[in-house]
């Protein structure tokens, strides 16, 4: 026997082609190669996997795969049981940190939204985006799945959804808990931390009518822009409840 059987379990299954989905693969052994190299050879980024099971035994990224072995391969939400004393995944930042590719800037600003920490730039090359989820610690998030399969990033996830707002669902479901929201707390522009200054520290900023009425502001302690509470504000608010019916509908 000359071939190994791989299955993919759960979302592992969106990086095969239709026609290989929900099945177990024959994969030819022709080379001494670890199974890591396997899996990514079969389209599955490593940060995408949690446990991996070959006949019955956990193992690591490093393991080399040998003819006649059965492997099953696991993301984090439906590991097999005993996989917690041999996660592949590493432990995720507290609070979340995330780094996002170019493809991903509305989502980046509906995560700084939440409070949450984002790094992000237009134009950010994919070198960089790998140096900053690997020194900063931070979850990779894009949609190309070739840059999850760098080396350096060991935290990360390709975003399904194609809309930004199912995105930011998808992306709260797997990497952050409702404790760790806090609305209203970043720059949507910049990343940078609000924070409460008196009106008259920023009066002259300000237009005639947003003057007369408007008594409350916060400013990005890194870009200085200002918010305040208006029109803006009332769809930010919209959002959040929207998140949190969404959420509540999968529990």
């Amino acid at each position: 026997m000359d071939t190994a059987r791989l299955r993919f379990h759960g979302e592992l299954d969106d990086f095969l082609p239709r026609e290989r989905r929900g099945r177990t693969l024959a994969y030819r052994v022709d080379r001494r190669a670890a199974i890591k190299d396997v899996i990514e050879a079969l389209g599955v980024p490593h940060p995408e996997i949690d446990a991996i099971l070959v006949d019955g035994t956990l193992v690591g990224f490093d393991h080399p795969l040998a003819a006649g072995e059965t492997v099953n391969v696991y993301p984090a939400n439906v590991a097999p049981p005993g996989a917690a004393s041999h996660r592949l995944r590493p432990p995720l930042p507290q609070p979340p940190r995330f780094v996002l590719d170019v493809h991903l800037g509305r989502l980046a600003r509906y995560l700084r939204l939440l409070g949450l920490d984002c790094r992000y730039r237009n134009r950010a090359d994919d070198a960089e985006l790998a140096e900053w989820a690997e020194t900063e610690d931070r979850i990779l998030l894009t949609r190309d799945r070739n840059l999850l399969k760098r080396r350096r990033v060991a935290l990360g996830r390709f975003v399904r959804a194609d809309a930004p707002f199912d995105q930011l669902v998808e992306v709260i479901r797997a990497f952050v808990r409702r404790d760790e929201l806090a609305p209203f707390t970043r720059c949507t522009r910049c990343n940078g931390r609000l924070e409460a200054v008196a009106k008259d520290t920023v009066i002259h900023r300000l237009e005639p009518l947003t003057r007369r009425y408007i008594d409350d502001f916060l400013r990005c302690e890194a870009c200085g822009q200002l918010y305040w509470h208006g029109s803006h504000v009332s769809r930010m608010q919209s959002l959040v409840a929207r998140l949190h019916h969404r959420l509540d509908e999968a529990t």
